[in-house]
C-alpha cells in the first residue's frame, strides 16, 4: 500500500474494469510461475518498524509531518496516523553477522530521528499499542494527511456502511465504537520481508504460519488501549475490527474479515493471490494503463499494480508480495506477525528467531503443517495473543507415534524451536557469535517468562499499588518504557516498576 494513490470517487464501470484487470493480472503471475521468470535465490531479508511520536508526558503527538520533514531521508516514511512514523531498512543478505549490523544501523537511524523529534518536543517510542492513546486521538481528523490514508478510510467506511463496534474481552473488557479505521493505527509493527524462489514458496509461508503463534508468546508487546488491560497482544483484534467491512449480518454468514490468519495450507504463492480475488471486493478500483499479457507476449516484466494494490488491502498476518527490483520479478513473504520494540536488540532477537525456525522448518524431510492441523495453528495463534508467555500451544508429537500434544509456550520454544533456529540460522551462515547472542535474548525471556507485555502489565499494577490513578499509571509506565527503550537493553533485563524519586537535600 506504499504506492501513491491519488483520491478519487469510483463509479460502477470502474469496479467492473478493475476485477477484469485484476484476472487478467493473476493469468499474467499464473504464466510468470509457468515459464519460470523469477529471481533465483538470493537470500534477502528486509525490516519495516512502524514507530510512535510522543511527548515528555507520555502521550502520542501529532506531528509525523513536522518530524518528517526534518529528518530529510527516504528511510522514513508516514503511516496512517499523524503520531506513527515508519522506518525502512534496505535489504540484507543472510549470512555473516548481518544482525549485528541490522542493530547498527536501527541504533543510528532511530537516534537520529528521535534528536529530530526532539526539535519539535517529541520522541521515538517502538511499542506495539501506545498504552496512552485516547479514543478521542483515533479519530479520521488525526489520520496522516496522504490521499491513500483518506481514500482508504472512505471506501471502507463506505463497505461496512456503519459504525466499527471494538469489542475486546481480556483481562478487562473493552467496548466502543468509531466512526473511521483511526483506531487501526495504534497498532505498531515489525514486519519482516524474506525474498524466496516461486518452488520453496509455499513451504516458507507454510513454516510462517506454523510459528506465528510462537512468534506472539515469545514477543507480546501490546497489553492496554484505551486504558483498559486486554489480551497480552491486543493488536490482532484490534487490527481486525477495526478494518472489517463486515456488518453483524455478513459476520453471522461466515464471510472471512479482510485481516486474517488464511483457513489452510497452500502449495502455491498464487494459491493466496487467488484467494484475494475470490474473497476480497475491491477497496481501491485504480486502474494502471499497462497490460499485462501484452508485457509478457512482448518479453516484459509486468507491474501487475492492480493485483498489488489489491493485495495490499487485505491484511494476512503472513502476506505474499510480488515485487520487481532491477527488472526481474521476485516474491516475498512478508511476516506482519510482531509488535514494534521494546529494544533494538529485542527486535533483532525476534527476527534471527524467525528467520532460523522458518527455514529449518521448510527444510524437515516431515514438515509440520503435515502434522499440525492448520486449524490448531489458527488456535495457537489466538492463544499467544490472548496469554503471551503464558500461553498453552498444540504442536506435533516428537517422535514415531504421531499426533499432536498441549504444551506450553516457553516449554516448546526451549526444548524443540530454539535449536531449530539455531540449526536454520547456521543454515543461512549466520555466525556463531550473532546466533548465540540473538537466540540467547529468546531463551532468556523463556526463563524468566518476561517479555515487553508482562513488563508493562507488571509495572503498571506497581503504579496503582502506590497510588496512582489508572491515566497517570500509564503514563508513567509508558514514559519508563521509554526511557528504559533508549538504554537498549533487552526487555527480560528491565526492573519491573517506576524507579524510586530521589530524595531532595
Amino acid at each position: 500500500m506504499g504506492e501513491k494513490v491519488v483520491a478519487g470517487r469510483f463509479d460502477l464501470s470502474d469496479r467492473q474494469r478493475y476485477r477484469d484487470k485484476l484476472r487478467r493480472c493473476l493469468t499474467g503471475l499464473e504464466r510468470l510461475l509457468a515459464e519460470q521468470r523469477f529471481d533465483r535465490p538470493q537470500n534477502l531479508m528486509g525490516l519495516e518498524i512502524e514507530l510512535n511520536l510522543v511527548g515528555t508526558d507520555g502521550m502520542p503527538r501529532m506531528l509525523n509531518g513536522e518530524v518528517l520533514e526534518r529528518i530529510a531521508s527516504r528511510d522514513f516514511q508516514t503511516e496512517l496516523a499523524m503520531f506513527n512514523l515508519e522506518v525502512n531498512i534496505a535489504p540484507h543478505r543472510l549470512g555473516g553477522r548481518v544482525f549485528d549490523r541490522l542493530a547498527e544501523e536501527l541504533r543510528t537511524s532511530l537516534a537520529y530521528a528521535d534528536r529530530k523529534a526532539g526539535e519539535v518536543d517529541a520522541g521515538i517510542v517502538m511499542i506495539g499499542i501506545l498504552p496512552t492513546l485516547d479514543r478521542d486521538d483515533l479519530v479520521s481528523s488525526n489520520l496522516s494527511d496522504v490521499d491513500r490514508y483518506m481514500l482508504l478510510n472512505d471506501q471502507i467506511v463506505a463497505a461496512r456502511g456503519e459504525d466499527f463496534v471494538l469489542d475486546i474481552d481480556g483481562v478487562e473488557r473493552l467496548t466502543c465504537t468509531s466512526k473511521s479505521i483511526a483506531p487501526e493505527a495504534a497498532c505498531t509493527s515489525v514486519q519482516l520481508h524474506l525474498q524466496v524462489t516461486p518452488g520453496r514458496f509455499a513451504d516458507v509461508w507454510n513454516a510462517a504460519q506454523a510459528v506465528a503463534g510462537v512468534q506472539i508468546a515469545v514477543g507480546a508487546n501490546s497489553p492496554f488501549l484505551f486504558g483498559r488491560e486486554l489480551w497480552c497482544e491486543s493488536r490482532p483484534p484490534l487490527f481486525q475490527q477495526s478494518t472489517d467491512t463486515r456488518p453483524p449480518e455478513l459476520q453471522a454468514q461466515g464471510v472471512r474479515p479482510r485481516t486474517w490468519f488464511g483457513e489452510r495450507w497452500i502449495s502455491s504463492a498464487y494459491d493466496l493471490f487467488e484467494e484475494n480475488l475470490r474473497y476480497f471486493p475491491a477497496l481501491l478500483p485504480i486502474c494502471d494503463e499497462e497490460d499485462p499479457l501484452e508485457v509478457l507476449d512482448q518479453g516484459g516484466v509486468p507491474s501487475l499494480a492492480e493485483l498489488v494494490l489489491h493485495n495490499g488491502t487485505v491484511y494476512r498476518w503472513n502476506r505474499p508480495v510480488y515485487g520487481i527490483a532491477d527488472g526481474v520479478p521476485h516474491l516475498r513473504v512478508e511476516n506482519r506477525v510482531l509488535p514494534a520494540g521494546p529494544t533494538i536488540t529485542d527486535v533483532i532477537a525476534n527476527a534471527a528467531f524467525y528467520y532460523g525456525l522458518v527455514r529449518a522448518l521448510a527444510e524437515e524431510p516431515r514438515p509440520v503443517w503435515t502434522r499440525l492441523p492448520f486449524e490448531a495453528a489458527a488456535a495457537n495463534f489466538d492463544a499467544a495473543c490472548r496469554y503471551g508467555i503464558d500461553a498453552r500451544m498444540v504442536w506435533p508429537r516428537r517422535g514415531r507415534h504421531g499426533g499432536t500434544v498441549e504444551v506450553d509456550a516457553v516449554t516448546l520454544v526451549r526444548d524443540e524451536l530454539l535449536p531449530l533456529a539455531d540449526a536454520g540460522l547456521a543454515g543461512w551462515g549466520i555466525e556463531p557469535a550473532d546466533r548465540e547472542l540473538y537466540l540467547g535474548v529468546i531463551e532468556e525471556r523463556c526463563r524468566r517468562r518476561a517479555n515487553g507485555a508482562s513488563w508493562q502489565a507488571a509495572t503498571f499494577h506497581r503504579a496503582l499499588e502506590a497510588g496512582l490513578s489508572r491515566d497517570a499509571a500509564l503514563a508513567a509506565t509508558t514514559r519508563r518504557y521509554g526511557e528504559l527503550m533508549h538504554l537498549g537493553e533487552p526487555v527480560h533485563t528491565w526492573p519491573v516498576g517506576l524507579p524510586e524519586p530521589v530524595p531532595l537535600g
